[in-house]
């Protein structure tokens, strides 16, 4: 082979796209020494890479997943899951997950096999690995009351990383660090030997010691305070049935060893999933607790000729569901959410050093927030709107509630689910967003303050095309003091004093000047405890250009309006990662042809960024293609902006066919990596390198009218690529899936600029889908037309027309593009029967259409195979109307049914 023949660049195939790696999210140690991060291929194993930040070297994993780092970065562990091979052959009995511990100082793994959780101490000195348990083997006692699984404990290993040294448990049902590297704790429970015991380890000295025996109770969760001082723990009677298990609340002093008698409650209990941790203070021990514990309804059985014929024997073996009118729930709800309200606990607090207990949440108010407030915290119920979900959507009642009294006040009433308020670190105020403006409440002065009145701007969402009240743009973290916090409008961060309630704009305006959408960023989040900023901190500023579809880094100081450029980049920048101890971020950086790879740098000088991986080289051999902004006007007149990737082999002045795909706004992908992966979305660099153009037009919608809203931007953005040149007339194709795929099935009833349409699980009948099951929540569908995605804004039986005049299937005679339908039988967002109905329309009118039905596959195709299948046949669909290919068989003849063996 000749060296220019060598040279040429390679043609991208499937296999190539198989084999291609994504990162997952990255971790960063406490010190910001070393990160870690999983290289996932879309088909095979993943392995871990493990970098050292100053020195760049890297460590590989190979076989790794789901990697930690300890605080210092000096330790990793992965896990190790069986390879891919091992999980197509094998018995499922026989897979099990093993863990890898790598040593980053010396390089040393070691490999743990039949690993089913593994968790550093806080201060990244200890590891506990925990073992799957072991099957018994041998003959069984079958007359011996079976025992519930998660009653039955299995080994744990307690290493000290410095020396390797460890602590050797077997029978171990539960284990808890405290936060602060003092102490570790066992539950060990062998219901058959009547062994109950917790057994403690000082990680200061490393000693071991047993601090509570018990032949009878079973003991169930456990918690240390950072403080030393206490273990909380529950336990129950063990020769109860589990289900049927009722806990005691028990605090054992770490100093005396004695256990501290807890209040009790006749209103009151504990069940096997009552929860129990401390506040980071110690102060308070926060408490899941249940009204009673019920008895196991279990059905009749036929056990005598009488039984036989005796109608409470019999219907109690019926099979039925009664939906009632005035359910809270319609039933497929009610059935999906039930699992979680058999577990669902409402927290309480005890008051450790006066040992009383305050109940908080119950049934009528039963969410609490938590947070690490001393006197307040919020509370929510959905309770009085769950009969409403079903066509208006998600709304709460907003509660302040007293963690010294239980006592609790009503902040908003029917408040939309997605605009939590939020409460001040120091719990003396309450910021929240309700109809556009940005309310503060004064829990001690009870009063409520209209902080954004005397401001022109809105704080409503801009780009809102939903019925309904537009939501905010949020709001940034409190100052760690309470007396202020930061929000957001469309394009500027302002910061609001809690003293006087006004507010001024920290960006200076050069937000909405420049029409750059600026973000506070690069904050730890540690949990439950929300990041928190000081006056004079200097903030990381994220900024998205609405013009250049580009992200550049900033700095702000808290208190002080001023907005410094510290990175322009024609690229687009995500921050992924801050370390806990330190000023390193992790951020990746990315366009459509440079893979999104790893930096570092410091918060406060992200322009002096070291390059961590260097995964783009997988595209080193191939001709990558690269994006472009386009922008035209739409039928309306309204500035509208598309993204076109060109073909990998572009020549100025030849025409193209096209691939258009779409959902809403799609601009912002300018700069995107595009995701190398096979599901049920064509991949624009496998058709951009075999000839084709690909298409992202923005659609912005007209509630009422979202199928001709789409039609509009879609013609507009297809012709304006025919008026450029680049797209060939007669070779334009469009696929869509869920809310594209209804677009996509509306627009061909509406115009012939398209040659030949997929659709993937498209709505087609808004008239039936209306009160469609979204079988994956099982809710109903209303609420969507009705509020939601797709834009109607009344009922169906408030303007019937509506729903006909958006729906595919009344305007099948219409359509002349060739159409490719694909629905998994088992979709869980839309009744696939959609697709169904839209496939026997165009049957009946005529047309050319043939249907995909994936079996057992829900909304997103998750069986590889499948994924693979759909892929192949979407681009020898394409082929064949676009670029005159042959007919595969099963397009020209289709494939008659048959059974595997």
């Amino acid at each position: 082979m000749s060296l220019a023949a060598a040279e040429q660049p390679t043609s991208l195939s499937l296999n190539d796209i198989m084999h291609f790696e994504t990162l997952k999210q990255p971790v960063i140690s406490d010190n910001g020494k070393t990160i870690a991060v999983e290289a996932m291929p879309d088909r095979g194993d993943s392995r871990a890479l493990i970098n050292i930040v100053e020195s760049k070297k890297q460590f590989v994993i190979a076989g790794g997943s789901d990697v930690k780092l300890n605080s210092q970065g000096s330790f990793a562990i992965a896990t190790l899951n069986p390879t891919l091979l091992e999980k197509k052959t094998l018995k499922k009995s026989e897979l099990h997950s093993g863990l890898a511990l790598f040593n980053t100082e010396t390089a040393e793994q070691q490999n743990f096999e039949k690993v089913k959780h593994a968790e550093f101490s806080q201060d990244g000195l200890f590891l506990a690995i925990w073992f799957e348990a072991e099957k018994a083997e041998g003959d069984e006692d079958k007359d011996a009351p079976s025992i519930n699984e998660k009653d039955i404990g299995s080994a744990i290993k307690l290493i000290q990383l410095a020396d390797n040294s460890s602590h050797d448990f077997d029978n171990v049902t539960q284990f808890s660090f405290d936060r602060v590297g003092k102490n570790f704790v066992v539950a060990i429970n062998d219901i058959k030997t009547n062994q109950h015991l917790i057994k403690k380890v000082n990680l200061t000295n490393n000693t071991l010691k047993q601090v509570f025996k018990n032949i009878d109770s079973q003991v169930g969760e456990l918690s240390l305070s950072d403080d030393g001082q206490w273990l909380a723990f529950t336990q129950g009677d063990a020769k109860v049935e589990r289900d049927e298990r009722e806990y005691q609340l028990s605090l054992l002093n770490l100093t005396t060893f004695k256990l501290k008698e807890t209040p009790l409650d006749d209103d009151w209990t504990l069940n096997q999933y009552s929860k129990v941790f401390f506040s980071e203070d110690s102060l308070r021990l926060f408490i899941g607790r249940v009204p009673q514990v019920d008895k196991v309804v279990s059905l009749a059985e036929i056990e005598s000729e009488a039984d036989l014929y005796d109608t409470s024997v019999v219907t109690g073996l019926r099979n039925l569901k009664v939906w009632h009118g005035d359910d809270p729930k319609i039933k497929p709800h009610e059935v999906k959410q039930y699992s979680k309200e058999q577990q669902r606990t409402y927290l309480s607090v005890l008051h450790v050093k006066a040992n009383r207990i305050v109940q908080l949440a119950d049934e009528a108010i039963p969410d609490v927030q938590y947070g690490e407030q001393q006197r307040y915290l919020l509370a929510t119920s959905d309770v009085p709107y769950q009969k409403m979900i079903t066509w208006a959507g998600f709304y709460q009642d907003v509660y302040l509630v007293d963690l010294n009294t239980g006592r609790k006040l009503q902040l908003l009433t029917q408040h939309p689910s997605n605009e939590m308020p939020t409460l001040s670190p120091n719990a003396r105020f309450v910021a929240y967003y309700q109809q556009g403006q940005l309310f503060m409440y004064d829990i001690a002065g009870v009063r409520r303050h209209t902080i954004s009145k005397d401001i022109s701007v809105s704080f409503a969402n801009e780009d809102h095309d939903y019925p309904g009240n537009a939501p905010s743009y949020g709001f940034g973290p409190w100052l760690a003091d309470g007396s202020g916090i930061i929000a957001y409008d469309k394009y500027d961060i302002w910061q609001f004093n809690s003293s006087s309630f006004d507010g001024f704009m920290l960006s200076k305006g050069e937000g909405r000047k420049t029409k750059t959408q600026l973000r506070v960023e690069g904050q730890y989040e540690d949990g439950d405890v929300p990041a928190v900023v000081t006056q004079d901190q200097s903030l990381l500023i994220h900024g998205y250009n609405e013009t250049t579809k580009a992200d550049s880094l900033y700095s702000a100081t808290v208190g002080v309006s001023s907005l410094t450029e510290l990175v322009d980049s024609n690229a687009k920048l995500k921050i992924l990662a801050r370390s806990k101890n330190a000023d390193t971020i992790v951020y990746s950086k990315e366009r459509y042809d440079l893979f999104p790879d790893l930096y570092t740098a410091s918060v406060n000088s992200p322009n002096d960024a070291v390059k961590q991986t260097d995964l783009d080289k997988q595209r080193d051999g191939f001709d990558w293609a690269s994006a472009e902004l386009v922008q035209w006007s739409d039928a309306d007149g309204r500035k509208t902006d598309g993204v076109l990737i060109k073909p990998t082999h572009y020549q100025e002045g030849k025409q193209y066919p096209v691939m258009v795909y779409f959902y809403r706004f799609m601009s912002d992908r300018l700069h995107s990596f595009p995701h190398m992966a096979i599901n049920h979305r064509p991949n624009f660099a496998w058709y951009a390198d075999n000839g084709y153009a690909i298409f992202l037009p923005d659609i912005r919608f007209e509630v009422g009218y979202p199928g001709a809203s789409a039609v509009k931007g879609l013609t507009s953005g297809v012709q304006k690529l025919i008026d450029m040149g680049i797209a060939d007339p007669d070779a334009v194709g469009i696929q869509g899936h869920s809310w594209g795929g209804y677009q996509t099935a509306f627009a061909v009833t509406q115009t012939n600029i398209f040659k030949a349409a997929v659709t993937g699980a498209p709505v087609s009948n808004m008239t039936s889908a209306y009160s469609g099951i979204r079988h994956g929540s099982g809710l109903a569908r209303q609420f969507q037309y009705e509020t939601g995605q797709s834009r109607i804004a009344e009922s169906l039986f408030q303007s019937p027309q509506k729903y006909i005049e958006n729906s595919p299937v009344f305007y099948a005679e219409r359509i002349q593009t060739p159409m490719m339908i694909m629905f998994g039988d088992k979709d869980d967002a839309v009744p696939w029967e959609q697709g169904v109905e839209l496939y026997l329309a165009m049957r009946r009118t005529g047309k050319d259409v043939v249907f995909l039905q994936y079996e057992d596959e829900p909304h997103h195709l998750k069986k590889y195979p499948n994924k693979l299948d759909y892929t192949i046949r979407m681009k020898q669909y394409f082929d064949h109307y676009l670029k005159g290919a042959d007919a595969p068989k099963w397009l020209e003849k289709g494939e008659a049914y048959k059974e595997y063996k």
